[in-house]
């Protein structure tokens, strides 16, 4: 029987608070405590045994590879979620995890961000029940989900090192409603904190975020866990509602809590709250049960229909699709023998098997002419290859290319610097299409590309990152053997200038300043009337829909939906709604959807109800949810620029106070000619202003040893960066040096199995700003006095 944390001595309560190995909780063996298996799982369990490690760099069991969360988002189908995350939560049992950690759902604030395929969309309501479907089906299985990371997380560069500094309105708005969407509705038993500072307090010991609107406004109960070395003080962690830090920081940071209560800085009630969280997990944990067979065969044909519902026919000129049987095909791209079919980072899968578009195709009634591989996939241009391509292309009835982007432009621990395809694969398009107009382009990419080079493709069908089982249901919907009824789930700029965070993404200093405020993708695209290639929530179909018969009341939205073709197919109809105008923000904003099946010519009512979510606004004044009375307009359609429904609904609320005219450009979305002083009435504060230059501290990422006083510590970064360069020429990204880089000093007490505490890492930093004596000597006394603080602390633990 688990034992009540009350009962614990202190020691041992704090020690539950830390990881005991990579991946595992710690045991308290006598008192009955057993440990539990965390794991990575936003689409795929990634069970590493033996040596792990927290990047996707070491071997991992094999598993089935799910589409990303940013494909899976595109399918607009929380119903399909659920069933994908029924079937993770069953592998991970198989596996032998108890805690799955996901899935990802930060607002993708730019397009740049390396982390997007492993989050869902720049909408907070489409996040918030596409995740809350994920987590109930994982938790259907007994396993715990672990939504992350919480929260303001949105670039990869200094990610361990960066604050972001946001307004409140905008942070509650946009990048709490997502989390908050999932914990009402799916009841997650633990979340993950994030690496960032946010407003200047570590995530993870914020006690405005974990406290006062995680547990105290929203009810969560469960546990919370630090991201993999994200953990700063292990004491504040606990007071601001931190349970567990990860991975496995050592017997010092117990040592630091049970400290922090002896002199009053922490009480042992908080201690207590802490370690019941974990205990709950640890109680329940279904590894020590019997294991299932893991089900490949099933799953790798769900991962189909995951993927199938979820990929995008972007452009279908004259009907170019679907092909006929018997369509004499070229098949042209490097991505077609090696597919682009998940990212780079810890979300990295083993699959239980891969398919390819060559060899799919030999499944299909589709005639091969050949395959080209048409370019270098590190992006060198390559002539011959290019006039292999055409030659193909020319002997073909239809050329299919395969484009994409690779492996170093989506990863974990970096940041693509444009949004640009590889410019040997759209020089290599153009030169097909000219040889053979009949062209039809299949992309790869997690993210928003620029699509300029659409103008060379009578058809576009985008995957994202489709997962193990990709490559068939992409010739699925080219055939038409499915209808595709994915929908865009971000907004793709014309080009990457016209976006409202080029100017300052990703930031390279301490400070994330969230200068866009709420001016997140289509809301700032809509707002300014900004052209985009294409809207938030596009995406084509072989069948036509047409709305009609719009009705809204105090509860919802009826409409009709008509399939109006000869074809079977789904419609994803989006709810839209336009504020009175007594408050400023963006003119619109999603707030419902419902993805319907209609048989060909089939006509259906549809009802999408309103909830707490679809009126409010965050009001900084009152520091509370209000409603803005007055004449709501509701919009009902296709996507955010093709909405032919139309009514208005009188809500009762309250009258905002006039907007202040000091906030200027963010009264009509402007934002990219917003001042300095126009951002300090957005935030209401001073804004942050960067430390000055000199001795380097313990919250300094690796990377600014570069300008270090130490020969030493500037060497370290020298040869870490010329390794990255080297790794990175191949085509890959190097995970480990890409942490380094980004980790700070202070990680290195939480990153090494308690070989080193904050002692030695002040010596280090000693040594790092040239005070070469002083440096070694507190390393090495410290050291030597945390060996023999750990050997008493495994004794009191062992009860010896």
């Amino acid at each position: 029987m688990t034992p009540d944390p009350r009962d614990l001595t202190l020691l041992e309560a704090a020690a539950l608070l830390s990881g005991a190995s990579e991946w595992d909780s710690r045991a308290l063996p006598s008192r009955g405590v057993r440990s539990f298996v965390l794991s990575d799982g936003p689409h795929g369990v990634r069970r590493q045994l033996g040596s792990g490690d927290h990047l996707g760099i070491a071997a991992s069991e094999p598993a089935t590879c799910f589409p990303t969360a940013a494909t899976v988002a595109n399918s607009w189908d929380p119903d399909l979620a659920e069933e994908m995350g029924a079937a993770l939560g069953q592998e991970a049992r198989a596996l032998g995890v108890d805690v799955l950690l996901g899935p990802g759902l930060n607002i993708k604030r730019s397009p740049l961000c390396g982390r997007n395929f492993e989050y869902y969309s720049e909408d907070p309501l489409l996040s918030g029940r596409m995740a809350a479907g994920l987590v109930r089906g994982i938790q259907s299985q007994g396993v715990a989900a672990t939504p992350k990371h919480f929260a303001v997380n949105s670039q990869e560069l200094r990610r361990m090192a960066s604050d972001s500094v946001v307004d409140e309105r905008t942070m509650r708005e946009l990048y709490l409603t997502a989390f908050e969407i999932v914990v009402r509705e799916a009841a997650p038993r633990a979340l993950m904190s994030a690496y960032n500072k946010v407003n200047g307090v570590y995530a993870n010991e914020s006690h405005h975020l974990l406290t006062e609107i995680l547990r105290q406004e929203w009810g969560f109960d469960g546990m919370v866990v630090s991201d993999w070395g994200g953990s700063n003080s292990a004491p504040a962690a606990a007071a601001a509602g931190s349970s567990l830090e990860m991975p496995a920081p050592g017997l010092h940071s117990a040592r630091e809590v049970v400290a922090a209560v002896e002199s009053g800085q922490l009480s042992r009630e908080q201690v207590d709250a802490r370690a019941a969280e974990v205990l709950a997990v640890a109680q329940t944990a279904p590894s020590h049960g019997d294991r299932p067979v893991l089900e490949d065969r099933a799953h790798h044909d769900l991962a189909r229909r995951v993927a199938e519902e979820s990929i995008v026919l972007l452009r279908n000129e004259d009907a170019m699709l679907p092909l006929k049987p018997g369509t004499r095909v070229a098949l042209i791209g490097d991505m077609a023998r090696t597919p682009r079919y998940q990212g780079a980072g810890s979300s990295q899968i083993s699959p239980t098997r891969l398919e390819t578009l060559l060899e799919a195709v030999g499944e299909t009634e589709l005639e091969l002419v050949g395959y080209a591989q048409g370019y270098h996939r590190d992006g060198r241009l390559d002539p011959d290859l290019c006039r292999e391509a055409v030659s193909l292309a020319a002997s073909a009835e239809v050329a299919v290319v395969c484009l994409g982007l690779d492996e170093l432009c989506e990863s974990e621990g970096l940041d693509r610097s444009h949004m640009r395809l590889p410019e040997a694969q759209t020089r290599m398009l153009a030169e097909v299409a000219r040889a053979n107009p009949r062209t039809v382009v299949v992309v790869s990419a997690g993210s928003a590309v620029e699509t300029q080079w659409e103008v060379h493709a009578r058809a576009v069908v985008h995957t994202y990152l489709s997962g193990q089982a990709g490559a068939s249901a992409t010739l699925r919907v080219l055939t038409g053997a499915v209808n595709p009824s994915g929908r865009l789930a971000e907004t793709y700029p014309v080009r990457y200038e016209d976006h409202p965070v080029a100017a300052w993404f990703p930031a390279t200093g301490e400070h994330a300043v969230y200068r866009e405020g709420p001016y997140v993708g289509y809301r700032y695209f809509t707002t300014t009337g900004t052209p985009v290639a294409h809207p938030f929530g596009f995406g084509l179909s072989y069948s036509t829909c047409d709305y009609s018969d719009l009705e809204v009341d105090e509860q919802g939205a009826r409409f009709t939906l008509t399939n109006t073709s000869q074809v079977d197919g789904a419609e994803v109809a989006q709810l839209y709604v336009r504020p009175p105008g007594g408050l400023w923000g963006p003119s619109i904003q999603l707030k419902g959807f419902a993805k319907v099946r209609l048989r060909a010519g089939q006509s259906r009512r549809v009802y999408v109800p309103f909830d707490r979510y679809t009126f409010r606004h965050y009001d900084v004044g009152e520091q509370a949810w209000c409603v803005e009375a007055g004449t709501w307009t509701v919009r009902v359609g296709r996507n955010v620029e093709d909405l032919p429904l139309q009514a208005q609904v009188e809500v009762e609320g309250t009258h905002p106070q006039p907007a202040t005219q000091e906030l200027g450009a963010y009264l009509t979305g402007e934002v990219t000619q917003a001042t300095d002083a126009q951002l300090r009435a957005l935030l209401g504060r001073p804004l942050p202003v960067a430390r000055a230059g000199g001795e380097l501290g313990v919250n300094d990422p690796l990377s600014s040893m570069a300008q270090a006083r130490s020969l030493l510590a500037r060497s370290v970064v020298r040869v870490l960066n010329r390794r990255r360069a080297r790794v990175e020429a191949a085509g890959r990204p190097d995970l480990n040096i890409l942490f380094l880089l980004n980790m700070p000093l202070r990680a290195m007490a939480k990153m090494t199995s308690g070989r080193v505490d904050q002692a030695m890492v002040e010596g280090v930093v000693d040594i790092v700003n040239g005070h070469l004596l002083r440096g070694v000597r507190r390393t090495t006394m410290g050291y030597l006095r945390n060996w023999r603080a750990d050997r008493a602390t495994r004794r009191e633990l062992s009860g010896r």
